[in-house]
């Protein structure tokens, strides 16, 4: 596969072990988390209000709330871009309207889990826990994540050796074998909790995000239940299926103010002179433009775009990512709307609100809204649907015919795999499929809205690692997006698009008043409330917030460093680039800086080709770029030759300390540059195939070897 894979969204990025500063003799010291702590300041776990952006303390004791509502099961989720939470929105659906257990969900970050001692031997609690980056919690689940892997980790009441000895518990991991922790938090976490007493019930269950992620998660959920009934002397036979028990009330307004509705805004409406924080929760909608990066006349588009967060409380570091939320284009809008009979009601107000007990929120977006606005912004309308989601929707078939087809996809592993994960179909396309692509509109209008709602992940913002530098550039931030558009093998005639990196070309195309290709679809670029437009009426802006990493340069900056970054994975080395090249211009000393950079061809992708001469020629002669373009010769030529070619020139800088830093795809790219330095060490250190992997892998845990990849 070539190198300069691009992908549309950077999601499950991933974040440093240790901060890169910190040598060997300090890491013996501290945990990576205490690292952590130490030098960026341990976060405050906080608890959002109902459906806004502010905060307010959270709440602390967790058993306690089981108790007053009667609850014996807690799903706890550590979730980075939402597919954890779903899960446990699942999991709790089904204890509860499967075997009639009273269960929630919660966020871990809106708990206090030192209470985890307290819970009676007749509850249960299960995690459901993603790994991110390389190995690391989310940001959820940090202050958990901290809690349990220390030494002598504190709880509320219990002193005992074992203080957990009454917890019973299940886990779930999502990771991606294409990682090399793979789900090493959910790993980590049940061996430090049975440690401390607690009994795993039934066995851990693993999902490989970049294989067979839901299949991995069925068929565990099936082994669970004997467990699970078994722990909690509830009668397995006496499973109820039985018609479905909606999670949420959807009520069309006939009366509202309009100034109350919410028309795609991503927060609540901050108070009357409350001071403005943004975030995650709140993004700002801030002022962008972009330029095209890839030659005209390909057929590729690459935009390198500025974001302005002047005048805001948003700061960035070197390293770190930009979040973009996205708008779903209008072609998939319309097919949504088509096929459930919503075409004449997408302006219709409608409040939706959680009725069942198991959810963890009482609105799944800011309401009241629209139909139209929950299309557009607040649902992944253009993402693939699961198969036991597809089984939720075949009593609404609207034909014989199309509920076998149906059933087949919802029961049919390689039915499934080849129309649906293959062929790249949302929800709206499967039902499409299966009714014989029907032109007639309304084919599903029976299916509830509220099944909608309840099985349509929420919109999450798509990363981008920054490749502008902080202390160059602090008030606008740049990121690198190619955007991202193909054809399936098993669906030829159909075109997937980015969502967000469309979005964005899409804005450039109208800015600059250029023709754009009937091909690429349509986009609502004014925004919620016109919100997006500037003063000449044209799109200007998007939400965005920022995401702090750890991949970051050494402190020192006379260190060597050696960069790997084929297509966009170039972008947080542009940063590190003119980082140094800045400080050099202010007589700073800085040391080599080596970049192998890889694309397909020199004349057509070759990005910031125009820049590097200027930097490299500022950093100096011990500084070089590398390049390696893949199709300018009959043989494929990528970054990982490079590296063997110059093996000397890089193991001489790694003698004198020097860090690596790898920014790409983690399937293949990031895989064979891990090996081209094992043999590095094999050929030029006269290591042993063990001792070389050894080498590399003292590298990564001393933070000299970090990586910002996804698959």
């Amino acid at each position: 596969m070539d190198s300069t894979q691009e992908q549309d969204t950077l999601f499950d990025t991933t974040d440093l072990i240790l901060l890169s500063a910190i040598g060997l003799g300090t890491a013996a010291w501290f945990s990576r988390h205490q690292l952590k702590d130490l030098l960026f300041g341990k976060k405050q776990a906080l608890t959002p209000t109902a459906g806004s952006g502010t905060v307010k303390k959270r709440e602390t004791n967790f058993v306690k709330v089981m108790k007053e509502q009667g609850r014996r099961v807690i799903v706890f989720y550590g979730s980075q871009t939402g597919t954890a939470e779903g899960y446990a929105a699942r999991i709790a659906k089904e204890c509860s309207q499967r075997f009639g257990v009273n269960c929630m969900t919660a966020d871990m970050e809106l708990y206090d889990l030192t209470y985890l001692d307290q819970v009676p031997k007749d509850h249960l609690v299960i995690f459901v826990l993603a790994t991110y980056g390389e190995g690391d919690p989310t940001d959820n689940a940090m202050e958990f994540w901290d809690l349990v892997t220390e030494e002598e980790p504190t709880f509320s009441a219990s002193a005992e050796d074992a203080p957990l000895h009454n917890l019973n518990f299940v886990m779930f991991g999502l990771g991606n074998k294409t990682y090399e922790h793979y789900n090493e938090v959910s790993r980590k976490v049940t061996k430090c909790l049975t440690k401390l007493g607690a009994h795993l019930v039934g066995e851990s269950g693993e999902g490989d995000d970049d294989g067979s992620l839901e299949e991995d998660y069925l068929t565990w959920k099936e082994t669970l239940w004997p467990f699970f009934c078994a722990t909690l002397g509830v009668d397995e036979s006496s499973a109820k299926s039985g018609p479905r028990e909606p999670i949420y009330s959807v009520q069309e307004l006939l009366e509202y103010e309009k100034d109350q509705v919410y028309f795609g805004e991503l927060s609540e409406r901050p108070k009357k002179h409350a001071k403005v924080v943004f975030d995650a929760k709140r993004p700002f909608i801030a002022p962008v433009t972009s330029r095209e990066l890839f030659s005209e006349g390909g057929e590729r588009n690459c935009l390198h775009v500025e974001i302005d967060i002047s005048g805001t409380n948003l700061s960035y570091n070197t390293g770190d990512h930009v979040a973009m939320w996205p708008t779903n284009n209008e072609i998939e809008v319309n097919r949504l709307a088509s096929v459930l009979g919503l075409t004449d009601k997408l302006d219709a107000v409608v409040t939706i609100n959680a009725i069942d007990p198991t959810a963890s929120k009482k609105y799944p977006f800011p309401v009241p809204t629209t139909y139209r606005s929950i299309f557009r912004y607040y649902l992944e309308i253009c993402a693939p649907i699961s198969r036991q989601i597809l089984s939720s929707f075949v009593e609404f078939a609207p034909t014989e015919e199309s509920k076998s087809n149906l059933i087949q996809l919802a029961t049919d592993k390689d039915a499934y795999r080849l129309h649906v994960t293959e062929s790249c179909r949302n929800l709206a396309q499967v039902l499409e499929f299966v009714t014989g692509n029907d032109t007639r509109t309304g084919l599903f209008s029976s299916v509830p809205f509220d099944l909608i709602v309840e099985n349509v992940s929420r919109m999450q913002p798509r990363f981008y690692s920054i490749s502008s530098s902080a202390k160059e550039s602090p008030n606008v931030i740049s990121a690198t997006v190619v955007v991202l558009s193909y054809q399936p093998t098993a669906n030829p005639h159909h075109i997937v698009h980015g969502v967000n990196s469309t979005f964005l070309y899409r804005i450039q195309m109208q800015q600059q008043q250029e023709l754009i290709s009937s091909a690429v679809p349509t986009y609502n670029l004014s925004g919620p409330r016109q919100l997006y437009l500037g003063s000449d009426g044209l799109c200007q802006k998007v939400p965005v917030h920022v995401r702090h990493s750890q991949f970051k340069l050494p402190r020192n900056s006379t260190v060597p460093i050696i960069m790997v970054g084929p297509g966009t994975g170039v972008a947080p080395f542009r940063a590190f680039i003119r980082e140094r090249a800045f400080e050099k211009d202010k007589g700073k000393q800085t040391g080599p800086t080596l970049l192998f950079y890889g694309s397909r061809h020199e004349s057509q992708d070759f990005l910031y080709a125009q820049e590097w001469p200027e930097l490299f020629s500022k950093l100096g002669d011990e500084s070089r770029l590398i390049t390696a373009f893949s199709r300018d010769q009959p043989e494929k030529i990528y970054v990982q030759h490079r590296l063997q070619q110059e093996g000397r020139l890089v193991w001489d800088l790694l003698q004198k300390g020097g860090y690596i830093y790898v920014c790409g795809d983690a399937k293949n790219m990031a895989r064979d540059v891990n090996q081209s330095f094992i043999n590095c060490a094999i050929e030029f250190g006269g290591m042993t195939d063990t001792k070389a992997h050894d080498y590399v892998k003292g590298l990564r845990t001393t933070g000299r070897y970090q990586e910002d990849i996804w698959s």
